[in-house]
C-alpha cells in the first residue's frame, strides 16, 4: 500500500487539472465515505468535458480504505479546518472550479461558495449552518450512537454496518446496503460532527456561512425526499437563507434516502446536478 499523502494526492490532481485547461469541478464527500463515492460522478462529469477532482480530507493518508481504516490522524480537524483545506486546493486551479459537496461536504461546499471561490456550488442533502434551523430528532437520532459518548469528540470512530443502514442505507435493500458498507463506509473524525450538531448553540461555532456575499455564485441545493439524516426541512431552512443572496439559488428535492449520491440512483441525481452546473459554466 502507497504511503502517498493526501497533500501528494492532491497536488497531482490539480497539476493535471491545470494542464487540461478544462473547467474543473471538485467534489467533496462526507464523513464516513471516501473520496471514491464521487468515482462514478467524476467519470460522468468528465465524459462531458469537465476535469473532475476528488480530494480527501486533511492529513489522511492516501485516500484508500485500507489506509484510512489504519490511519485516524485527522480526528481533532473543525470544519473550518477542512474547508481551509479545500479552500487551499482551489487556490492552487488555474480556473475557478465548480464546487460539489455531499452532507458535511454540502456544508463546506456552501462555506467556499461563501467566500466567493466557485464559479457554481451544489450542496447534496447538506448539513446546516449556524443560524439555520436547530437539527430535529432524526438527524440526532442517526448520529447519537456517536454523540452519546464524549470521549468521541476528538476520536475517529467507525460505524457498524447496523448504524450505517440507519444513517445512510436506510431506504435501499439489504444486499445494496451490505454492498455499499463494504465499499465505502470508513472511519470519520468526531470533531466535525459535534461542531455540526452545536452549531446554534455555539456562537463560536465555524459551522457558518456567508450567504450574503454578492460574489457567492449560483447555488442548488438538492434534498432527499426520504431522507431521514438530513430531512427536506433541514435543507429548505438552508435555502431559505440563502434564496436571499442576489445569485441564483434554487433547491430540488430528489425521492431517495441519505445514500443518493452513491446508491443504485446515483445517476439522475448527478444528472440534475450536471444540468444545473452546464448552466453556469
Amino acid at each position: 500500500m502507497s504511503s502517498v499523502s493526501v497533500v501528494d494526492f492532491e497536488k497531482q490532481q490539480v497539476a493535471a487539472a491545470n494542464a487540461t485547461g478544462l473547467q474543473p469541478v471538485v467534489f467533496i464527500h462526507s464523513l464516513w465515505l471516501l473520496p471514491s463515492s464521487w468515482d462514478r460522478w467524476a467519470e460522468l462529469f468528465e465524459d462531458d468535458g469537465f476535469s473532475a477532482l476528488t480530494p480527501g480530507w486533511p492529513d489522511d493518508p492516501q485516500p484508500t480504505k485500507q489506509a484510512i481504516s489504519l490511519s485516524q490522524p485527522s480526528a481533532r480537524k473543525t470544519i473550518g479546518a477542512v474547508a481551509d483545506h479545500f479552500g487551499v486546493i482551489i487556490r492552487g486551479l488555474l480556473i475557478r472550479p465548480v464546487v460539489i459537496g455531499y452532507s458535511i461536504g454540502g456544508l463546506i461546499s456552501q462555506i467556499l461558495a461563501g467566500e466567493g471561490t466557485s464559479k457554481a456550488t451544489v450542496a447534496i442533502v447538506p448539513a446546516p449552518f449556524r443560524g439555520a434551523l436547530p437539527l430535529p430528532i432524526s438527524p440526532l437520532k442517526s448520529a447519537w450512537p456517536v454523540l452519546r459518548n464524549p470521549a468521541n469528540r476528538n476520536r475517529a470512530v467507525p460505524l457498524t454496518y447496523e448504524q450505517f443502514r440507519v444513517a445512510f442505507a436506510n431506504r435501499v435493500d439489504e444486499e445494496e446496503a451490505q454492498e455499499l458498507y463494504r465499499r465505502f463506509a470508513v472511519p470519520a473524525c468526531q470533531t466535525r460532527l459535534f461542531g455540526t450538531a452545536t452549531k446554534n448553540l455555539n456562537p463560536w461555532s465555524d459551522a457558518k456561512v456567508n450567504w450574503k456575499n454578492p460574489g457567492r455564485g449560483p447555488l442548488l441545493l438538492i434534498s432527499g425526499g426520504e431522507d431521514d439524516t438530513i430531512p427536506q426541512d433541514i435543507v429548505e431552512a438552508s435555502y431559505h437563507m440563502q434564496q436571499r443572496n442576489e445569485n441564483v439559488t434554487e433547491i430540488v428535492q430528489m425521492p431517495r434516502g441519505h445514500s443518493l449520491i452513491i446508491d443504485d440512483g446515483w445517476r439522475e441525481v448527478a444528472e440534475v446536478t450536471l444540468a444545473f452546473v452546464k448552466r453556469f459554466v
